[in-house]
């Protein structure tokens, strides 16, 4: 947040306390006086932090406010900065749910660039542990940045008529593609607080996701549709389960829906607001100590 000129900001909003380590430890020095914000993602909070990273431990230390993602990451941070911490979940705009889904046949959609993180690999592991009769497919989207993960894709399209890849496409065909499917893969080892699950609840379609903090905190402990990491046969337990079982995939849709209310445009921008304005605060508040400090100094000490 900043006015006409960069002397003139009254706070900062840093994403990613490593690596704004020295914007932060800049601002810091420059401006201790005024508001400073970190936003945490997923390499923050379950790699960095795990690590005893130096420059991520110091910018949690300096900031007045961290903003979390999702509801479960706040326990993964040192106890120290737990009270200090707020909970901003993304949104996505609200669509209509899609009322043309054949009941005859699951449609499942992974959205996600193809690298380890985010796991394909285990979706796609999964069709294989599918009976060929089960009226079940999968489409992936997303740009291939793993060249080996690519090569596993292009080999289960090749062995697989129920599986599809789509490669990269624009972010309105690709929630439309999401509201079509009657589910959502998130297969990821790691997530700060994936935005695809929200234009997917948003969109009125529910997910099947690798129980993870990240996944847990936008989705709730007690979802049903978790499997471990890894595991793609218990993932294509659920993907027949819901293929199977209509009650379970009505279940699934209606716990997400109870969900979307995280999501909203409103209620994001009701919680930035709220850690803008304690982070704002606390600045406020080590002017007038630093400024009584002053005035109780000797003059010639001013």
């Amino acid at each position: 947040m900043t006015g006409g000129d960069r002397d003139d900001a009254v706070a900062m909003i840093a994403l990613h306390a490593r690596r704004s380590a020295p914007a932060i430890a800049a601002w810091h020095a420059a401006r201790s006086e005024r508001a400073l914000i970190v936003t945490l993602t997923g390499t923050d909070l379950y790699r960095d932090l795990p690590a005893n990273d130096t420059a991520t431990l110091v910018s949690l230390d300096v900031a007045d406010r961290l903003i979390v993602l999702q509801q479960d990451a706040i326990r993964h941070l040192p106890p120290s900065q737990q009270e200090k911490s707020a909970v901003v979940f993304q949104s996505a705009r609200t669509l209509v749910p899609s009322t043309g889904k054949d009941p005859k046949q699951l449609h499942c959609v992974l959205v996600a660039h193809l690298r380890e993180e985010k796991d394909p690999r285990t979706a796609l592991t999964a069709w294989r542990h599918l009976t060929p009769d089960l009226p079940a497919t999968l489409t992936v989207i997303g740009d291939a940045l793993d060249p080996t993960l690519a090569e596993t894709t292009r080999q289960a399209v090749a062995t697989d008529s129920r599986v599809r890849w789509l490669g990269q496409l624009a972010h309105a065909a690709t929630r439309q593609a999401i509201k079509r499917a009657h589910l959502l893969l998130v297969p990821s080892r790691m997530e700060g607080g994936s935005n695809v699950v929200v234009e997917a609840v948003t969109a009125g379609t529910p997910v099947l996701a690798s129980r993870i903090s990240g996944n847990l905190g936008m989705l709730g402990a007690d979802y049903l549709g978790y499997f471990s990491v890894g595991d793609a046969p218990a993932l294509a337990g659920l993907v027949a389960r819901a293929a199977r079982e209509p009650k379970f995939l009505r279940k699934l849709a209606t716990d997400c829906r109870r969900r979307a209310k995280l999501f909203t445009h409103v209620a994001e921008a009701r919680s930035l607001h709220a850690a803008i304005d304690a982070a704002l605060n606390a600045g406020r508040t080590r002017m007038s100590i630093k400024r009584q400090r002053r005035s109780t100094q000797p003059p010639e000490l001013r």
